[in-house]
C-alpha cells in the first residue's frame, strides 16, 4: 500500500473527498514527524509508538577501502509494534 492506496481508501470508507482525505493523512504524518523533531514519543493504542532514538558516534570501515572511518552520531525514528498489531500479525 502506497499513500495514493491509503488516501483512496480513507476517502471511500468514509465519504469524503480525496482532497479531504490526502488533508487527513498529511496532517497525521505531519504530526508525526513534529513530535519526532521535538523528541517526543508517539504512542497509538493497539498500533504502536514511534520513538527517537540517539545513535552515539562509532567507527566503521570504509568498504571498497578497508580505511577506517568516522561516523557522526545521529537520530533515528524506530516503530514498536503495538500488542494487538503483533497478535493480529501472528494470527
Amino acid at each position: 500500500m502506497n499513500t495514493s492506496d491509503l488516501i483512496d481508501k480513507i476517502a471511500t470508507e468514509h465519504g469524503v473527498t480525496k482532497v479531504a482525505a490526502k488533508a487527513i493523512v498529511d496532517t497525521v504524518f505531519g504530526s508525526i514527524v513534529e513530535a519526532a523533531v521535538l523528541g517526543q514519543e508517539v504512542n497509538l493504542p493497539s498500533f504502536g509508538k514511534f520513538k527517537v532514538q540517539d545513535k552515539p558516534a562509532r567507527e566503521g570501515r570504509n568498504p571498497s577501502t578497508g580505511a577506517t572511518i568516522q561516523i557522526a552520531a545521529s537520530k533515528k525514528l524506530v516503530f514498536q509494534p503495538g500488542k494487538a498489531l503483533k497478535d493480529r500479525l501472528n494470527a
